[in-house]
């Protein structure tokens, strides 16, 4: 089975996924990209501290480089 590495992005922080998950396909590592933001989102205690414009997001990759990614932006509609 392909490895495939889920660095995540919170604000300015980076954190790169050295371990990797095995799944059978990009399409199921795809459907683990989009739980994993959402729990990332779902995490955030309080929305109101986090500055508008806040990113979080989800860069998935093989062995031969970057597939996708996946992203979510807090944003303030007061403030834009």
């Amino acid at each position: 089975m392909p490895l495939y590495h889920f660095d995540l992005r919170d604000g300015e922080a980076f954190v790169k996924d050295d371990e990797g998950m095995e799944l059978p396909d990009v399409g199921r590592a795809q459907i683990e990209a989009v739980q994993s933001l959402a729990e990332m989102v779902r995490d955030i205690p309080v929305r109101a501290s986090r500055p508008s414009g806040y990113p979080m997001g989800i860069e998935v990759r093989d062995a031969e480089g970057f597939l996708f990614s996946l992203s979510f932006a807090f944003m303030d509609r007061r403030r834009h």
